[in-house]
């Protein structure tokens, strides 16, 4: 009886206390906190993070046939930080994002990157937007191998490989490890990435920072949209929405480039070859990963979005500009001794 006489007079309080006419107009401003209040003020003084994580997940284009892989935010969050973080290179002056910066499709701007100590990278640095999605491109399940000479085939081994180069971030993982777990801004995001208050583990790290890059994504494009129009099985025909100078530039791709490249910007269907840009080579590309004598002087070839926005072009940078690169292609290509088939006409480079 005495619950049921509780329970009663809770209702009468409740339903009273909502039938009070409001005595202000004062407006109550909803503070929105992932975090905890206390961490999401910390990392304020840090890192700049949405108030709540971005939704990593996508979908992909009807023509690609393909099906993004569920992305859990709070991963790629914590990889999002890490990918940006100076913190996690020798002098601290160098991050993943230096030398893939996002404004330039996560390329860099010159042919070689800045390391730390003033040293540069041997290669140019690839474009991590060249893909329309990197998880659904590179690495895993029959994708394309990273790194120029294709000697990695996870993104958590490329990063590996990157954070420990003495030309780049010069850092072997147990000292990542070490900063990660030393700096303060990182605890809230490990908790809600991997829901543990204790310390990250280095494979950890890597499976975050590959969480982030898998989640890149470059697919709302005027090709993607006119392709999903029409089906991937139309692609050699005109597109109504392209102008005719587009569809003439597709055509001319479709015939001359798309052997190599992918015909609907998708996997190459080559992974490397060697295209003649030198009679001798000092780099031997993936015939120094494999050494193999045939496979001296090959690079891997690269998807090609987001193409204009990626110079200098090649894995050594030398040509400045789109038009040298088919001026190379036009007329210009060595006969190396590994030069690809495709550009050969007999025992002699091709000229287009």
């Amino acid at each position: 009886m005495k619950k049921r006489q509780f329970s009663i007079l809770f209702y009468f309080l409740v339903l009273g206390f909502f039938s009070f006419p409001s005595c202000t107009d004062d407006k109550v401003d909803v503070v929105i906190s992932y975090y905890g209040q206390k961490d999401d003020a910390m990392l304020k003084k840090y890192v700049s993070l949405p108030n709540i994580p971005h939704d990593y997940n996508f979908k992909l284009p009807n023509h690609t046939g393909l099906f993004s892989r569920p992305i859990d935010k709070d991963i790629a969050t914590l990889g999002r930080v890490l990918f940006y973080d100076k913190n996690l290179s020798k002098d601290k002056t160098i991050s993943c994002a230096s030398c893939h910066k996002q404004e330039l499709a996560f390329s860099d701007d010159v042919s070689f990157s800045q390391g730390v100590e003033n040293r540069v990278t041997a290669r140019n640095s690839i474009a991590l937007g060249s893909v329309l999605n990197f998880a659904a491109y590179y690495g895993d399940f029959g994708g394309i191998p990273f790194f120029w000479d294709n000697r990695a085939t996870r993104v958590q081994d490329q990063s590996k490989a990157t954070l420990g180069n003495p030309l780049e971030m010069d850092m072997k993982m147990h000292e990542v490890a070490d900063v990660v777990n030393n700096h303060e801004y990182y605890k809230p995001l490990i908790r809600e990435a991997f829901h543990k208050e204790n310390s990250i583990s280095e494979t950890e790290i890597l499976d975050a920072i590959g969480t982030f890059v898998n989640s890149l994504t470059n697919y709302n494009t005027k090709f993607d949209r006119e392709l999903d129009k029409i089906g991937i099985n139309s692609i050699n025909y005109a597109f109504t929405g392209f102008t005719q100078s587009e569809n003439n530039g597709k055509k001319l791709y479709m015939s001359h480039c798309a052997s190599c490249h992918g015909q609907n910007a998708g996997r190459p269907p080559v992974l490397s070859a060697n295209n003649g840009l030198m009679l001798e080579y000092d780099d031997m590309g993936v015939g120094k990963h494999t050494n193999y004598a045939n496979d001296q002087g090959k690079f891997k070839v690269p998807t090609l979005r987001n193409i204009s926005r990626t110079a200098p072009y090649m894995h050594n940078g030398m040509f400045n500009t789109l038009n040298e690169v088919i001026d190379h292609y036009s007329s210009n290509i060595k006969n190396y001794k590994n030069l690809s088939q495709d550009l050969k006409f007999g025992n002699l480079p091709i000229k287009i």
